[in-house]
């Protein structure tokens, strides 16, 4: 048992691909876990997230409820992805302030980050340029929650941290071609490539941009060990600090699915930013703690769990 034994925790997005992991670790440690549904409270009103935090009396909330995905979920539903997580976001932490909430976590996301920036991605510089065009609609959202939990703790006192996320992979993530991220993209294609043994793999854009890659598990313990240690109102960093380029990733994918064909590169297709790598030394130093998962050891469980669960993955949006 450990420090959240026997306290009240609501964990937004708890059934999904990180929160159920967040969940886990928290019922681990002895929490009362509550996670909110849909049918019984939208979030997307302030009524609906008060009545949740009104009844569930949390010492912590976890925000981690999202609607995002690739690249292609972005280019078709940009206005959903903007509304939906602006409102949300905003509703839920004016929730907290008025149900008395002890502290809020907030989940952020690399991509609100300025999109042309050269080198590592510190804290420091989240605000010194536009955010790239791919993702700006829902970087923004992600970056507001930081400025409204900025702004809450100047006037009212408010304990809120805002975390920002590098790119998770791992089991439970959506393996849906219109929902999935790319790590998930790619085990979906080379492990179905293995199994109706496929001459190729066609994989978007030229391989060139490099990515950091955290695994989900990793990912959790860092927010819970966050929620417990840190109280800064500026953000702070969650990933691994090391870049790995798309082609390096897809060849260690194709390696690790033991798919024999080749692999076709369509350069028409988009690549996005060219680097986005975080850095970490911050979260190092601030939470004692770094992942402890290899990219290779994630991949391999990661392979794993697919082959496990690839109906449900497949069809989870």
């Amino acid at each position: 048992m450990g420090f959240w034994k026997g306290k009240n925790v609501v964990v937004t997005g708890g059934s999904g691909f990180l929160g159920s992991h967040v969940v886990e670790i928290l019922e681990a440690e002895g929490a009362r876990v509550t996670v909110p549904r849909k049918r019984d409270f939208n979030l997307m009103t302030l009524d609906g997230s008060l009545r949740c935090f009104l009844e569930a009396r949390p010492d912590l909330v976890i925000h981690g409820a999202a609607f995002y995905g690739g690249i292609w979920i972005n280019q078709v539903h940009p206005g959903r992805i903007y509304y939906e997580n602006l409102v949300m976001g905003a509703n839920v932490i004016e929730a907290c302030r008025l149900a008395g909430v002890k502290k809020f976590v907030g989940v952020g996301t690399a991509c609100s980050y300025p999109g042309y920036l050269e080198g590592l991605l510190s804290e420091e510089r989240l605000w010194d340029g536009p955010l790239h065009d791919s993702v700006r609609n829902y970087g923004l959202t992600k970056k507001m929650m930081q400025v409204q939990c900025w702004a809450y703790q100047k006037q009212y006192g408010f304990n809120g941290i805002h975390l920002i996320l590098t790119n998770l992979y791992g089991p439970r993530d959506s393996y849906n071609p219109q929902r999935s991220h790319v790590v998930a993209a790619l085990i979906r294609k080379f492990v179905e490539a293995e199994m109706t043994r496929a001459p190729e793999v066609e994989v978007w854009g030229t391989g060139k941009p490099i990515r950091e890659f955290l695994y989900v598990q990793d990912c959790a313990e860092g927010i819970v060990r966050a929620a417990e240690v840190y109280d800064e109102v500026e953000p702070l960093n969650l990933g691994t600090g090391l870049g790995t380029s798309i082609r390096e990733l897809t060849d260690l994918t194709h390696e690790l699915s033991g798919f024999q064909g080749q692999i076709r590169w369509n350069a028409d297709k988009p690549d996005g930013q060219m680097v986005k790598i975080l850095d970490v030394s911050k979260m190092k130093k601030a939470l004692g703690w770094q992942p402890p998962t290899s990219l290779r050891d994630g991949l391999e469980k990661t392979i794993h769990w697919y082959r496990e669960h690839k109906a449900e993955a497949d069809e989870r949006f």
